[in-house]
């Protein structure tokens, strides 16, 4: 199983970036994905989750409102919309599927999620 996330980078206070997660080695669709983050030194957080279809998504308090995932399941790809980026959006952000089982759903996603891969880099300068 393969998940690489990019688009990450520099943007200004408010601006705004689109993450990608490509998935290969798994069914895609019978899998839900969520995204993470962490800060080097600090424990990983959870950002949104979205089901198999689509028709289904979640985000933490500090996502409502600014972020938006969504995905291409013909492209295997989920992606992250960013907007109104604040300095406590930096982080590395991950990709992540549900750990030991194969589920669309995101219940429980926050801790039964496993992230994979290096992750994508958000810089957000003030």
């Amino acid at each position: 199983v393969q998940l690489q996330a990019s688009g990450g980078g520099l943007v200004q206070v408010g601006g705004s970036l689109r993450l990608s997660c490509v998935v290969s080695g798994l069914a895609f669709g019978r899998y839900a994905i969520g995204w993470f983050r962490q800060v080097p030194g600090r424990e990983r957080e959870p950002v949104s989750c979205i089901s198999g279809s689509g028709d289904r998504t979640y985000y933490e308090d500090s996502a409502k409102g600014r972020f938006t995932v969504s995905r291409d399941n013909a492209k295997s790809t989920v992606y992250l919309q960013m907007n109104n980026l604040k300095p406590e959006d930096a982080a590395v952000y991950y990709c992540a599927t549900p750990e030991r089982v194969i589920t669309a759903r995101c219940d429980g996603w926050q801790t039964r999620f496993r992230p994979w891969g290096q992750g994508t880099l958000v810089t957000v300068s003030s």
